[in-house]
């Protein structure tokens, strides 16, 4: 978020953060959710063009699959700070106007 903000303070853009827990009850019923980020209203992946996929997790999501993010020829299990900087820098540019 530092990094975001200092970016977006020079053109009166102010970031915030939202953090949700998806309980154990949800997370049964779709864990592909578990690690979902919305920007400005949009799934991240909408922003950046990239497909979102599952692989076997470790043992946090126990036999569940983890969601996983493709973007170009690249597949994550965790998210990159870059590509949440990215996401987050498109969607911040919608909000520009000319003066």
């Amino acid at each position: 978020m530092s990094k975001l903000k200092a970016a977006l303070e020079p053109l009166g853009i102010e970031p915030t953060l939202e953090v949700r827990e998806l309980g154990q009850a949800l997370f049964d019923v779709n864990p592909s959710e578990s690690n979902r980020v919305w920007i400005a209203g949009q799934p991240m992946e909408a922003w950046l063009g990239a497909e979102t996929g599952s692989s076997r997790c470790c043992s946090v999501c126990g036999e569940s699959e983890c969601r996983t993010m493709k973007v170009g020829d690249s597949e994550f299990e965790a998210v990159p700070e870059y590509l949440f900087l990215k996401a987050a820098l498109l969607a911040a540019s919608g909000l520009l106007t000319p003066d």
